[in-house]
């Protein structure tokens, strides 16, 4: 595809720009003039144009679960949990494009490993599995690899270890933690990213310390949090701590990614979060914890870019692929408005928009 989108006002990251002009060149963003070739021409109205958004944390089970995603504006998704290898492939080279962990690395005996189908070379009992297990991930193609850390079902030395093996293998390791004392053992393991947040208390100064010095990232899930709390909160589980954790995160200099969580099929909680509207509304939620709405849509698309290692998307620029959200009113002035899709296109490839 060949197209002009003309009179549009293009996130740069940090500001809208004046209306001006942006070129699709086949998947990528063309350059100003363009190249040989017939091009379409679309006039923007003076709307607002984003890179197409990511969804930093899903768990994909059935195909349709793409189409939601790309319907609402996200052209990449980062799957945290899939199996088995060909349920995982199935998902790869479609819209939108699909990263994922694979196989979770997890504990005996928890809430994940109670999973329906949940493979036991998924469960680790001893530091001296976790190099076989990450080998194997590499083998089948995991893009980074996860590991779960619910209460004490894991030992210090077993989170070291696969994480050590995975960043040995050069990958990048992605810790599920939503407690505090979990948040902190992950931390301590030095996982490059870190998904949710706590329920049962506020992180403190030394672990977002640490992190900071650790060059660490977050994924919150808000979304998830508020969803969880509201449906079954245990004793002394709150979402304002989860929504002061994200605070704290984001003032004392930690990335943050969005990130959903988002799922379907069988659900452990009533109302889970839905892929593609779901994203929408972890960036409010972002708002809401205290992050400009710049930072919102940069949590959504150039920081997830930088942090996974996807540098040919998350910014409007020639040469970058082209992903591409269009959008009417202002979302730096009002964070909702990125729910008022009007066109939407994937590697240059346009997709149907689905309502709010």
């Amino acid at each position: 595809m060949k197209a002009t989108l003309s009179n549009v006002r293009v996130f740069d990251t940090e500001h809208l720009t004046e209306p001006t002009t942006v070129t699709i060149d086949g998947d990528v963003i063309g350059t100003p003039h363009g190249g040989p070739g017939t091009a379409d021409t679309i006039d923007g109205a003076g709307a607002t144009l984003l890179p197409g958004l990511f969804d930093a944390h899903v768990h994909l089970n059935a195909p349709p679960e793409l189409a939601a995603l790309a319907g609402h504006g996200i052209t990449t998704a980062l799957d945290m949990a899939c199996w088995p290898r060909n349920k995982t492939d199935s998902f790869r080279g479609h819209i939108p494009d699909i990263r994922s962990a694979g196989l979770p690395a997890i504990g005996p005996g928890g809430n994940h490993a109670r999973m329906p189908g949940m493979p036991t070379e998924a469960i680790l009992t001893d530091p001296a599995q976790a190099e076989t297990f990450v080998a194997d991930r590499v083998a089948e193609g995991s893009d980074y690899i996860k590991i779960v850390i619910e209460a004490d079902l894991l030992g210090q030395a077993t989170i070291d270890a696969v994480i050590a093996a995975g960043k040995a293998h050069g990958k990048l390791t992605v810790a599920h933690a939503s407690a505090l004392d979990a948040y902190r053992r992950a931390v301590r393991a030095g996982a490059d990213i870190i998904t949710h947040v706590p329920r049962d208390g506020v992180l403190d100064p030394d672990t977002i310390a640490q992190m900071r010095e650790q060059q660490q990232a977050a994924v919150p899930t808000l979304a998830m949090m508020e969803a969880v709390i509201t449906a079954v909160a245990l004793p002394g589980e709150e979402y304002t701590y989860s929504r002061d954790s994200v605070t704290a995160l984001h003032t004392g200099g930690i990335p943050v990614l969005a990130g959903t969580d988002a799922f379907a099929g069988p659900a452990p909680i009533p109302n889970p979060v839905p892929h593609g509207p779901g994203l929408h509304h972890e960036l409010e939620l972002l708002v809401d914890a205290g992050l400009s709405t710049a930072e919102a849509l940069q949590a959504a698309t150039v920081l997830p870019a930088r942090h996974f290692g996807l540098t040919d998307r998350g910014t409007i620029r020639p040469g970058q692929r082209a992903d591409l959200l269009l959008i009417d009113g202002d979302p730096l002035h009002d964070i909702t408005r990125t729910r008022a899709i009007r066109r939407i296109w994937s590697a240059g490839t346009e997709v149907t928009p689905r309502p709010a």
